[in-house]
């Protein structure tokens, strides 16, 4: 039986389900928030003592219905909400909606074109509970005092303004692609490299984020955006095998055994890159940019041998379509390859609003190690280490740290 940390997380993660189903079959996210954690709250108090039932997300799911039974129940005001409750009770039938899976079914209805796209997904990437406040702010760059507010802010607006919890008609669905997709990229980011905690991957995340992909590009496949976003994870999570070592250490890519990377992952994400950009020849995809990046890695036979010209120019294409200081800061990495530590540390030292962004500072410190420069890269190194990173990260740059010449 998984024990402390392990069993935490099961029940976490079958806690996400159960709340996306109850999302569904009641259309109050407040009331399937409420049973999810007491049946999770049950889950944690009894496993422990009478073991993990056989079949874990139909325990918390029968305990959650019962708690959203109560619940309706002792709050009825009007006639009708006592017949409402029985019939929740006995509902077992999935609605004829487009979206038939339940947690992108909740996606989806939590990108309301209403909200602002950072509100958007934000409450997505909350209310589905694979995410914490802290871990949804640091995904989008923002305090987390600041992401608190900005959740308290969307529930009561959809509060005021009565926008039902429910998925619009397939119609509609592509004015909420963007939302989808984000929240979909942040939690396969999340992870990806998990900002915090003992582990560097969290497979559970990037299997979720693959899988919601996947029935995204299965249910828009015309769309380069879900073309883009799965190729892009698919080529990413390829290289899983390979990014830590038997003592569960970080390898950094230049390090990495490309014999362990999956090559069937790798020639399905390629084959998608091309359908992607084939759709968007004037003005790409965002998402297909990023994944023809990640093909140059995917497809050069070493490190030495991956070009580096093509990878800067789809960054200058991506910085077209989305500038920003962390597009900013990977270009950089990739002139540091071509062009050498100075160039790529005059690119960094331009980039402003990155102070707080642990990776801006690591990337400074890597790149004044290279440039003979010990002092400032020890400093650069020891404040990405206090800004928060997971504990094989942090062990990373420590190693590194240790490195520097006396």
């Amino acid at each position: 039986m998984p024990t402390g940390d392990a069993l935490a997380r099961l029940i976490r993660e079958e806690g996400t389900r159960v709340l996306a189903t109850l999302a569904r079959v009641t259309g109050s996210i407040d009331l399937a928030e409420d049973a999810a954690q007491d049946a999770v709250v049950r889950a944690l108090e009894t496993w422990p003592r009478d073991g993990v039932p056989d079949n874990p997300r139909a325990w918390l799911l029968v305990t959650a219905r019962r708690r959203a039974v109560d619940i309706i129940r002792r709050e009825a005001r009007r006639a009708g909400k006592e017949a409402e409750a029985t019939m929740f009770a006995g509902a077992e039938s999935d609605p004829p909606e487009v979206v038939r899976d339940d947690l992108l079914r909740l996606v989806f209805t939590c990108c309301h074109p209403a909200l602002s796209l950072e509100a958007q997904v934000a409450l997505a990437l909350r209310t589905l509970g694979g995410l914490s406040t802290a871990e949804v702010a640091r995904g989008l760059l923002v305090p987390e005092a600041t992401m608190a507010k900005r959740l308290t802010r969307a529930k009561q607006k959809i509060a005021q303004a009565g926008i039902p919890y429910r998925v619009p008609p397939a119609d509609q669905l592509p004015a909420r692609l963007t939302g989808v997709a984000t929240t979909i990229y942040l939690i396969f980011n999340e992870g990806y490299a998990a900002g915090a905690g003992a582990d560097l991957v969290r497979v559970a995340l990037t299997a979720e984020a693959v899988r919601l992909a996947r029935l995204l590009a299965e249910l828009m496949p015309d769309e380069p955006t879900a073309l883009g976003l799965l190729a892009l994870l698919l080529l990413h999570d390829a290289r899983r095998g390979a990014r830590l070592d038997g003592s569960g250490a970080q390898v950094l890519l230049a390090d990495q055994d490309r014999a362990r990377w999956d090559q069937e992952a790798i020639k399905e994400g390629v084959e998608l890159v091309g359908r992607a950009l084939r759709r968007t020849p004037d003005r790409p995809d965002g998402y297909a940019v990023q994944a023809a990046i990640a093909a140059c890695h995917a497809l050069a036979p070493s490190y030495a041998e991956t070009n580096w010209d093509a990878v800067i120019s789809w960054y200058d294409v991506l910085l077209a379509l989305r500038d920003n200081p962390v597009v900013r800061l990977n270009r950089a990495v990739a002139v540091a390859e071509r062009d050498g530590a100075p160039a790529a540390l005059a690119l960094v030292d331009g980039i402003g609003g990155l102070d707080s962004y642990p990776w801006w500072h690591a990337t400074r410190a890597e790149l004044l190690h290279r440039d003979g420069q010990p002092d400032a890269a020890k400093a650069a190194y020891e404040r990405a280490i206090a800004l928060g990173l997971s504990e094989p990260q942090v062990a990373h740059l420590r190693r590194r740290l240790a490195d520097l010449p006396r």
